[in-house]
């Protein structure tokens, strides 16, 4: 077997947290006074977050299509916590303004002017006709495939999250990420939580613009906790297996019929311990049904029926763990290059390229 290649650890550079700690209980206190904005607010994931930060005394936004839904619960969370500082906004998240118009009213009703986390949690997992089975296309105008699932799961949550980096890095009194500070004295957050799904880890037969969806979340995540460093966001991702909430539906319920499913408690459990510990930076979990287990000595889990004093019952799981503990060697050898071909060409290569874009857009627009 040919040597193992060279490896090149880059969780320093990116700013990395040390692996996520599952055993750890947050302090809940910890949100105290943040501001937070949660999309998708109204029911499911999204209730769940609003529920218990308001409880621990943060201030929530929280921001949904259905607006008797959204409203009917923010007073009653109000009534049910005596958290007078929790609201809610009307917001179509495919419409670039109506966001806009979100985080705007988020500051007006921030006591400090800022936000101090994002969660980007809207989405729908059907949309009309099956993408998988086309129909009627042999007319004279075929109709196009529908797309809201894309437009809600993809367009709206990258808005979210452009819009995020804008309002976090000015929130007032914050400071970047950073996985070495301490929470208690951290009273200020920059916090951006995607929400994708297994379906973003996994194929997901029948449901391939959903998975697609959520695969484009989690291509959005491993790209922006990578630059964290330099927006000074710390971002992190969650992706829910089949949570028992109104979005599974009856077709999905079916097909897990005599398995398990997740349930919505552990997923706020693992968005709580994201949003309460501003150490965590750039990490992934995913939440399924609580199980129990036992890892043995080569790191291997295995499924435990019966009673064993070593198992432990789990429901969150990291993900994406080890993916800038090491680069190989021909990566980094490949990137050396590309830079030392920068540094030689220097500014005279700099200009040169620049005038031959110049040229290039120029002899576009005459052409």
């Amino acid at each position: 077997m040919a040597q193992e290649a060279a490896k090149y650890p880059l969780v320093d550079a990116i700013r990395q947290s040390p692996p996520f700690d599952i055993t750890h209980v947050p302090d809940d206190s910890w949100v105290k006074d943040k501001v937070i904005v949660i999309t998708g607010g109204a029911s499911g994931f999204g209730a769940g977050f609003l529920t218990r930060w308001a409880a621990a005394g943060a201030v929530v936004v929280a921001a949904d299509i259905n607006v008797a839904k959204g409203d009917q619960l923010v007073r009653g969370v109000q009534r049910k916590t005596g958290n007078s500082r929790l609201y809610f906004v009307h917001c179509d998240v495919t419409d670039w303004q109506s966001q806009v118009n979100l985080f705007r009213e988020a500051v007006k009703l921030s006591p400090h002017g800022g936000i101090d986390a994002v969660v980007a949690n809207a989405g729908i997992a059907s949309s009309k006709g099956q993408f998988e089975d086309p129909q009627a296309l042999d007319v004279t105008s075929p109709p196009p495939p529908d797309l809201s699932i894309l437009n809600v799961n993809l367009t709206g949550v990258a808005y979210t999250a452009h819009l995020a980096l804008w309002y976090l890095q000015r929130n007032p009194g914050s400071s970047a990420a950073n996985p070495k500070c301490v929470p208690s004295e951290t009273h200020r957050d920059r916090h951006l939580i995607l929400m994708a799904s297994v379906a973003g880890l996994v194929s997901l037969p029948g449901a391939a613009l959903y998975g697609a969806s959520k695969h484009a979340v989690v291509g959005l995540y491993r790209s922006l906790r990578s630059s964290s460093l330099m927006h000074g966001v710390r971002v992190n991702l969650i992706c829910p297996y089949f949570i028992d909430t109104p979005l599974l539906s009856l077709t999905g319920r079916a097909v897990l019929a005599g398995g398990r499913f997740g349930k919505l408690e552990d997923v706020v459990e693992a968005a709580t311990r994201f949003a309460a510990d501003p150490r965590v930076v750039g990490r992934a979990v995913s939440v399924g049904p609580k199980i129990k287990v036992k890892q043995d000595a080569d790191g291997e889990w295995s499924l435990v029926e019966g009673e064993d004093k070593d198992a432990e019952q789990r429901a969150i799981w990291e993900i994406y763990l080890h993916d800038w503990e090491d680069s190989d060697v021909f990566q980094r050898r490949v990137i050396t290059l590309y830079n030392r071909i920068v540094e030689i060409r220097g500014w005279t290569g700099w200009a040169q390229d620049m005038v031959a874009a110049v040229a290039y857009r120029l002899r576009s627009y005459w052409t």
